[in-house]
């Protein structure tokens, strides 16, 4: 059957759901037919059913009577449209968390898992959520906005207490994050550093704009391993982040099954697996008005932004 990826797009009726086949966007619902497809969300809450059902709408896109537009003449949107969380697993690379200790002269970290340690997350908003080429306005917020590229996983199905071996069936697909970072918003201003209300997750990691998502969700059935596709990220045309998803410390399967412990995990949730080595923080530098940001990562596509 014909591959395809799901977006959200504009409409004239507002945000709407769309299929990507080749290079044309259809409307989802008036492809398949089915009313409740008018949103991606509509469609992860039917995804046990709504992948066959796009796979064969696919598969006849080209003969369809369906009207559809060029993807380049599209106004594509945020994928999801709003999930009810955001998981974002922190420090999850070997090679980031290295550069983390030595800016801040820690010693090396052994391997969590030699520890017993689990996977940890933080959670960013859906309102923070950033479309495909929007401008970010930073400038008024943080002098210390950072990049942070990620694979994002998008849940397909409720999961609670998941067995590892079974985690990867609960994701629908994959998109591109950027994990925005206001490093000079993470802590409390006059609040000793001995102090354990010391940190602000929120002004750090939440703010309008701060995760930039898409451009569109490809199927996890069009991608075999999750753990090992390439991701980078440019800033103004410089590379800044050269790595691939086989460096996670934790992988997806442990992050989903670990997080279905605490919390059951419903359709449209969107795990963010972690950021590689090469963030602006270890580089000393930060993003300022005027900078394009693009991330690519292998099989899925690329994501821009423009900063002000």
């Amino acid at each position: 059957m014909a591959s395809y990826k799901l977006a959200t797009y504009k409409s004239a009726d507002g945000a709407r759901a769309g299929i990507i086949v080749d290079d044309k966007l259809f409307d989802a619902a008036k492809l398949t037919g089915k009313a409740a497809y008018s949103t991606v969300l509509g469609i992860l809450n039917d995804w046990r059913a709504a992948q066959g059902a796009l796979k064969k709408a696919a598969a006849k896109a080209a003969k369809s009577k369906a009207k559809s537009i060029p993807v380049n003449r599209a106004k594509l949107l945020a994928p999801v449209r709003f999930p009810s969380a955001i998981f974002c697993a922190g420090a999850n690379y070997t090679d980031h968390v290295t550069e983390m200790n030595r800016l801040h002269n820690r010693p090396p970290s052994p391997d969590p898992h030699t520890l017993g340690l689990k996977p940890w997350h933080f959670i960013k908003t859906a309102r923070s959520l950033s479309d495909p080429g929007a401008t970010v306005r930073i400038s008024h917020y943080s002098k210390k906005m950072d990049w942070e590229i990620e694979l994002a996983a998008i849940i397909g199905k409720p999961a609670k207490d998941v067995p590892l071996e079974k985690a990867l069936d609960y994701v629908a697909g994959y998109t591109i994050a950027n994990d925005l970072s206001a490093r000079d918003r993470g802590f409390r201003a006059q609040v000793p550093e001995s102090s354990p209300f010391r940190a602000d997750w929120v002004a750090h990691k939440n703010f309008d704009g701060a995760c930039p998502l898409g451009p569109w969700i490809v199927p996890a059935s069009d991608i075999k391993d999750p753990q090992n596709l390439k991701l980078k990220l440019w800033v103004n045309g410089v590379i800044k982040q050269d790595s691939n998803t086989r460096e996670m410390i934790f992988n997806l399967a442990e992050q989903l099954s670990h997080l279905s412990t605490s919390i059951t995990l419903q359709p449209g949730d969107i795990i963010l697996t972690g950021t590689p080595a090469g963030v602006g923080a270890a580089r000393g530098e930060a993003l300022k008005a005027g900078d394009e940001v693009k991330l690519w990562i292998e099989k899925i596509g690329e994501l821009t932004n423009k900063m002000a």
